[in-house]
């Protein structure tokens, strides 16, 4: 397949781009930098140049390909004016992908969050949250209806925490948040979880579902169901030398709102369907190993 993939040079881009060469894929990846566009090509991708604005160019990609990756987000602050700005730009590349793929059977999918999925039990892949809930839900929403307009829809939830030794996301930011404050904290008494994925595992989930992913179906890249907060704060306090104790709401800064959930998510159906089975590192391991210095 000619798989064009936006954020080819991001976080969990890049690894899957790698994975897409691995496994026989041709791979076109959206640069919009020179830095970005070294870092696509020497990954050995063809480069596209461009970004999430160009709508006519990404038009034309989408249309030159067997199938979409969609990575790429405008990630600015957790303001809501800020998250619809975001949602906005999504919506509108979500969009012009799926006019381009209209009727054609290819495969579009693209990454999402798992916040608000459900509340009480673990989330599952047939779980749908309230499009109100958070701007990018709507977004996952228009993708899954592109099926009944003959694209092979597919949307790929992510844990909160897609972890390894490189990563600036959550985890840095929670690191980082420790050390300023002079302790490792978590919220209440740290029985609350989140789930986990190592990047690598979630790189090979996505060509999975490129692969193989039927129309308007969701995917889940969750490789540790519920990591406790507690645990958490304890393997960044054995990795900082910090101590360990409960702590405010507040100390945890932006974070504050999200640390404190309460998010167990399972992957069973796309373990069982796809037959994806996370091998690397979990979350605890890679803190313990080192993957967040200072």
């Amino acid at each position: 397949m000619r798989v064009f993939v936006t954020g080819a040079s991001g976080w969990i881009g890049s690894p899957t781009v790698a994975e897409l060469l691995k496994a026989g894929h041709q791979v076109v990846g959206l640069a919009r930098s020179d830095a970005s566009a070294a870092k696509v090509a020497a990954l050995g991708a063809e480069v596209r140049r461009g970004d999430l604005d160009d709508l006519d160019g990404l038009r034309a990609a989408a249309a030159d390909s067997d199938g979409v990756i969609h990575l790429g987000y405008k990630h600015g602050d957790f303001s809501p004016a800020g998250m619809a700005a975001a949602a906005e730009t999504d919506r509108a590349v979500i969009d012009t992908v799926g006019d381009a793929l209209e009727g054609t059977g290819k495969p579009f999918l693209i990454a999402s969050g798992v916040i608000g999925v459900v509340d009480g039990r673990a989330a599952t892949e047939n779980d749908r949250p309230d499009a109100g809930i958070h701007p990018r839900v709507a977004n996952a929403a228009a993708t899954l209806a592109l099926a009944d307009r003959g694209v092979r829809s597919a949307v790929v939830r992510f844990a909160p925490t897609v972890h390894g030794h490189g990563d600036y996301g959550f985890m840095s930011a929670l690191v980082g948040i420790a050390r300023r404050a002079g302790v490792s904290g978590y919220p209440g008494d740290g029985s609350n979880r989140w789930p986990a994925v190592h990047v690598l595992d979630a790189a090979a989930l996505l060509r999975l579902v490129v692969e193989q992913a039927t129309p308007g179906s969701i995917w889940h890249a969750i490789a540790e169901e519920g990591v406790t907060t507690r645990e958490i704060a304890e393997a960044i306090g054995r990795a900082t030398d910090l101590p360990v104790k409960p702590v405010p709401a507040e100390q945890f800064e932006w974070l504050s709102g999200f640390f404190a959930m309460d998010l167990p998510i399972t992957s069973e159906i796309t373990r069982q369907t796809l037959g994806w089975e996370p091998t690397h590192p979990g979350l605890i391991e890679d803190l313990d190993a080192g993957a967040y210095p200072a």
